[in-house]
């Protein structure tokens, strides 16, 4: 073999031409990964290159024979192969917008070589050759798949194609479709569809084709022209600027007159300038439709004109009197557009400016390019400005030309947000009625598709609680409009946020769920601080948080983890929620963070606060109800008690709320038993002694629990002489009613007893008392109203508020309503000072809210009664009756022009968060009462600016959700607010 290479040269020539295929098709395979076009056609003529290799190796291991037919094959192969590697250096370094538009031609290269290879290989006389059986059948199954082979364009690429085809032939000049076009190409190729991007791309294409053009290749010279004729009408292929530049020295070189049209426009059927003329073999010209018609009526088929024999075949379009005729109408649309546009900027009359609108509005309907030279004519301010006009009809019109120019036009969407207080407008449109609303949501959709327009949409004022809102519309359009705005305003966090606190939480649990750890962090806090209604709060748990939280909880990063614990809490206030959450398994992981994470006491506070809330949810349970237990076993019982003797102040009073909680829950007879097992009567008893008094009335409530079951043994053995003295000096020094109440109960539980206790009070004894002095104190009656005060009786009331029923604390309030409705004119005015100042004793101080001189008895004042913060603590009952009562108690001290001095004594009781916590009250009547005296309480601006961000949420809940008085009062407090404008009336 050795001595047959050597003494046959051509033999020689040809092994090393094998080599050298081999390592072509090697560098083929390698260098075709990486061309920017048609990866799936280099790939597939790779992968057949490569099965052709074990032949070649073959070959060149075993004796060849002398055969013509291989040493074609051979020669064919190296050849074709290196013609695959100059296609891919083309593909991989050219341009990607010249790429595309030659990727029919680069498929029907890649089938040419597929082909040629095809053929050759078909001639190699593979049963002469001593090589496999393998791999001559390997061989004849790729020859037959190589055969079979198709090389076309993809079916997205062939559209775009016919799409520049169809444009070129038409003379397709609308901005829209290049920019259509431009989009679509640049998405096929992979390049950003960003504006920068873009032009960039189509500049590096031009370049190109200038050196095709240097090349002397003028018929793909002048194919590639017309293609970059058709793209430079895009957006990206020039600014804003320069187009319109171009735009007003054409429309300046007109004139200002339209002209009439020629008579060769017109036909001679119908007198009507032609739209789509056709000419006749006698050089006649008629409108297609016009000539066809004629045609069909007449029995002869003669022309109109020569009356000689016509048929509907013979007619031929007149593309250039069809061109000529398109020419003078955009000629004299252009000089209609510039005249128009002074009509609506002069103080016209409103009649004339609807027309004016009208007849934009067609011209915008008939073509893109009308549309193009509105924006260059710079109308985009005049009709921002219309916005703003009283008339409702001229609005909508406005907003309707308005979003016909920003559709696929990002210079027109910059435009409009640019101009001064265009988006405002926009948004105050969305509060209108909903036919305005749905226009200016259409207009935001538009715009909301440009990303630097999107910044200015969600920085207007009640722009995102609008569209928020408009979700829940009546008509599924606008509501889906809002939808889609919403969807695009959702790239910001801010806006995340803002969506959140106007009662659209989808995309914060997106964020939550997907973010990035910051994100998530920042998400999981907004829950945590914002002020969420009971609705919001159920919701949420509906959709999915809870499920979220408790990842985050278990999260390695302390900030997450802290957020989620924080988001917890907010969202565990609400009992059906807390109730959730220990179904879902969130106690254990929480008791582990209390007791391991020592060195984190913020995050413990935050747990031992969860943990609170969800004891609370516990303690009252429906009958109907499945129960649950916040601790299931025994270990986790014992673990929380423990925590007591373990954390700080903070820690511990939550964690003996909680225990107190459960102590009231349909569990509470064993977790007294367990507790008393883990000497919780001495640990209690030691707390009792400590000199801070939050933890002491805790101590002490929870203890009158534990001791309540009368298990004597228990408790006797923690039980020592000085305990009677500890719960003796609570009572003496304690100003909690209920801590006073509790330590009295232990004394009783405990086994001797001592005889301090006092006697049972009748409830309905007391209730029938107190409804009988309603009837005492109407204000009608002011003797009697006297005689009560003389009794001493207001006093007895004012007690009452704090340890009454909900009923006898409903009529107490109700008493001292009537009874104040009369101080004002029951305050003793001070006296004018008479003589000399020096010789005058002090005078007397005036009541804060009465002006004059207030007691008990002689003008009824529920400040001197000390009726003003029992009254507020009232405000906090369950029953919706009580706080009304209370409310309307209250609510005397703001009367007429008592407004400023009667708000801040509210003020300082600490009334005004207990009335924000009403507005989510389930009675609707109670909730009106409350709305309307916060709508004339913040008519002080010191007050509004404290209290008004709290009550926010709820208000914007109620204008979603309330009824229509509800709605309408709420939205007028949020007009206060500055969150919705004055004169939205959508509510």
């Amino acid at each position: 073999m050795v001595v047959d290479v050597v003494t046959n040269p051509s033999l020689g020539l040809l092994m090393e031409l094998l080599s050298q295929t081999i390592e072509a098709i090697i560098e083929v395979a390698i260098t075709s990964k990486n061309v920017l076009i048609k990866k799936k056609s280099f790939a597939e003529l790779s992968s057949y290159l490569d099965r052709i290799i074990p032949l070649l190796r073959e070959l060149n291991r075993k004796e060849i024979s002398d055969s013509e037919g291989l040493e074609n094959f051979v020669k064919i192969l190296h050849r074709e192969t290196k013609a695959a590697k100059e296609l891919i250096g083309d593909c991989w370094e050219r341009n990607r917008f010249y790429l595309f538009v030659n990727s029919r031609s680069i498929a029907k290269r890649i089938e040419d070589i597929t082909r040629e290879i095809t053929h050759a290989m078909s001639c190699i006389p593979l049963a002469s050759l001593d090589i496999s059986s393998g791999i001559r059948e390997d061989i004849d199954r790729l020859v037959n798949n190589m055969r079979n082979a198709e090389f076309r364009a993809a079916i997205a690429e062939e559209e775009i194609l016919e799409k520049i085809e169809l444009g070129i032939h038409e003379r397709n000049v609308d901005r829209s479709y290049a920019n259509n076009l431009l989009v679509s190409i640049a998405e096929v190729v992979g390049v950003s569809t960003d504006r920068a991007a873009l032009k960039k791309e189509l500049e590096e294409f031009k370049s190109e084709i200038e050196n095709l053009q240097l090349r002397k290749d003028k018929a793909e010279a002048i194919q590639m022209d017309q293609i970059i004729a058709l793209l430079e009408r895009a957006d990206a292929a020039s600014s804003l600027e320069d187009r319109e530049k171009k735009y007003l020295d054409k429309r300046t070189s007109l004139g200002n007159q339209p002209l009439q049209p020629l008579q060769s426009f017109i036909c001679p059927i119908t007198k009507d300038v032609m739209v789509d003329p056709v000419e006749t073999p006698s050089g006649h010209t008629f409108e297609r439709s016009a000539i066809e018609k004629w045609l069909a009526e007449q029995d002869g088929h003669l022309c109109p004109m020569t009356l000689t024999p016509l048929d509907t075949s013979m007619l031929r379009p007149n593309k250039t009197l069809k061109q000529s005729i398109e020419e003078w109408k955009d000629r004299n649309t252009m000089i209609i557009v510039a005249s128009l546009k002074s009509r609506l900027s002069s103080g016209e009359e409103e009649e004339v400016v609807l027309h004016c609108l009208e007849q934009l509005q067609d011209l915008c309907e008939q073509r893109e390019m009308h549309r193009e030279w509105m924006v260059l004519e710079n109308y985009i301010p005049c009709l921002t400005e219309l916005l703003r006009v009283k008339n409702g009809d001229i609005r909508k019109r406005a907003l309707v030309i308005l979003c016909f120019l920003a559709k696929d036009n990002y210079d027109a969407k910059e435009r409009i947000a640019r101009v001064d207080n265009s988006m405002e407008s926009i948004a105050k449109s969305l509060g209108r009625r909903i036919g305005e609303g749905k226009l200016a949501v259409e207009l935001l959709l538009e715009l909301s598709k440009s990303e630097s327009v999107r910044d200015c949409i969600g920085n207007v004022q009640g722009c995102i609680l609008l569209l928020v809102t408009m979700l829940s519309s009546a008509d599924n359009q606008a509501a889906r409009y809002a939808e889609k705005v919403l969807d695009n305003l959702s790239f910001s966090d801010d806006n995340v946020i803002l969506m959140a606190k106007n009662n659209y939480f989808k995309y914060l649990l997106e964020r939550l769920s997907s973010g990035h750890e910051d994100v998530k962090i920042r998400m999981a806090k907004t829950l945590g601080e914002m002020e969420l209604t009971d609705h919001n709060k159920s919701s949420l748990v509906e959709e999915g948080v809870l499920d979220l939280l408790l990842v985050l909880i278990s999260h390695d990063n302390i900030e997450i983890r802290t957020a989620a614990i924080g988001a917890l809490l907010n969202m565990s206030s609400l009992r059906k929620n807390g109730q959730e959450m220990i179904r879902k398994g969130v106690v254990r992981p929480l008791l582990d963070i209390l007791y391991y994470h020592t060195s984190y006491q913020s995050l413990r506070e935050l747990v031992a606060a969860v943990l609170l809330n969800l004891s609370l949810s516990t303690a009252r349970q429906d009958s109907g109800e499945s129960q649950v237990l916040m601790l299931e076993s025994d270990e986790d019982m014992y673990k929380l008690f423990s925590l007591i003797n373990l954390t700080g102040p903070a820690v511990q009073e939550k964690i003996l709320q909680a225990l107190y909680a459960m102590c009231l829950s349909p569990s509470g007879t064993t977790v007294r038993e367990k507790l008393r097992q883990y000497s919780a009567v001495q640990v209690l008893f030691q707390l009792c002694e400590l000199p801070n008094l939050n933890l002491r009335a805790n101590a002490v409530k929870l203890l009158y629990c534990v001791t309540e079951d009368n298990d004597d043994a228990a408790i006797l053995e923690h039980v020592e002489r000085s305990s009677i003295e500890v719960l003796l000096n609570v009572m003496k020094t304690s100003h909690d009613e209920e801590e006073i109440a509790s330590a009295m109960g232990i004394i009783a539980n405990l086994p001797d007893p001592t005889q301090i206790s006092g006697g049972h009070r009748n409830s309905q004894l007391i209730e029938n008392a107190v409804g009988a002095i309603c009837h005492l104190t109407v204000q009608t009656n002011l003797r009697s109203q006297k005689k009560v005060a003389e009794a001493g009786i207001i006093p007895v009331l004012v007690q009452l508020l704090e340890v009454g029923t909900s009923l006898t604390r409903r009529q107490a309030a109700i008493s001292l309503q009537q009874l104040s409705v009369s101080s004002p004119m029951l305050s003793r005015r001070i006296p004018r000072h008479q003589g000399f100042w020096c010789f005058s004793a002090i005078p007397e101080a005036g009541c804060p809210v009465h002006g004059g001189i207030c007691t008990v008895e002689s003008s009824f004042c529920l400040l001197e009664a000390g009726a003003v913060v029992p009254l507020v603590r009232v405000l906090g009952e369950p029953e919706p009756g009580a706080c009304e009562a209370a409310l309307d108690a209250l609510m005397t001290l703001i009367d007429s022009e008592r407004l400023q001095s009667g708000s801040k004594v509210l003020v300082e009781a600490n009334a005004l968060p207990m009335m924000i916590r009403l507005i989510s009250s389930p009675s609707p009547r109670l909730q009106e009462k409350v709305l309307s005296s916060l709508e004339r309480i913040f008519r002080l601006v010191e007050i509004k600016q404290t209290y008004g961000p709290s009550a926010q949420m709820s208000l914007i809940d109620l204008t979603q959700r309330g009824n229509n008085s509800l709605r309408s009062l709420a939205a007028r407090i949020l007009a206060q607010l500055n969150v919705l404008h004055d004169q939205s009336s959508y509510f």
